[in-house]
């Protein structure tokens, strides 16, 4: 499966830089990093949330976990949940389940990234699928996606 065109229509129109690799099957953040041979401190990890009705976007380090209850005070939310799968695909119809991007923008949900991602000169991430990665430099990252920064990870 190819890049979504929403996804590179996106970056590309905005003018952001960014490149793609293509790589071995990775089911899970931590695997997308090895087969991309990243630091996983740099993969940046999509998790969708329902925040009071509304969903958002938690971003995290691979070697992490969001925690739910620093989500849910930075997102200002008095219920805080995990997306169910029905719901991300929904959300998602282009990307497979699991391979969602963190372009929160995109799909206009609110982006709540972890501080720790913040400190990376880079940051890789799903392109939509299990197979292809995007590397963005933070600065053109953040801009794109316009996050509100936190601390919202605990380690796995």
């Amino acid at each position: 499966m190819a890049i979504p065109s929403l996804i590179e229509r996106f970056l590309t129109e905005a003018g952001f830089g960014y490149s793609t690799r293509r790589h071995c099957t990775a089911p899970t953040a931590l695997i997308g990093a090895a087969a991309t041979h990243v630091p996983a401190r740099e993969w940046a990890k999509a998790v969708v949330f329902v925040a009071d009705r509304t969903p958002i976007l938690a971003v995290v380090p691979a070697t992490c976990r969001v925690d739910p209850e620093r989500l849910r005070a930075l997102a200002g939310a008095r219920q805080l949940r995990r997306a169910r799968e029905a719901e991300i695909a929904a959300l998602y119809p282009e990307s497979e389940c699991g391979a969602m991007p963190p372009l929160g923008p995109l799909y206009g949900h609110r982006v709540f990234l972890d501080q720790q991602l913040a400190r990376e000169d880079h940051v890789w991430f799903n392109a939509g699928t299990h197979t292809d990665a995007i590397r963005m430099d933070f600065h053109d990252f953040a801009e794109a996606i316009h996050p509100i920064v936190g601390r919202i990870a605990a380690q796995s």
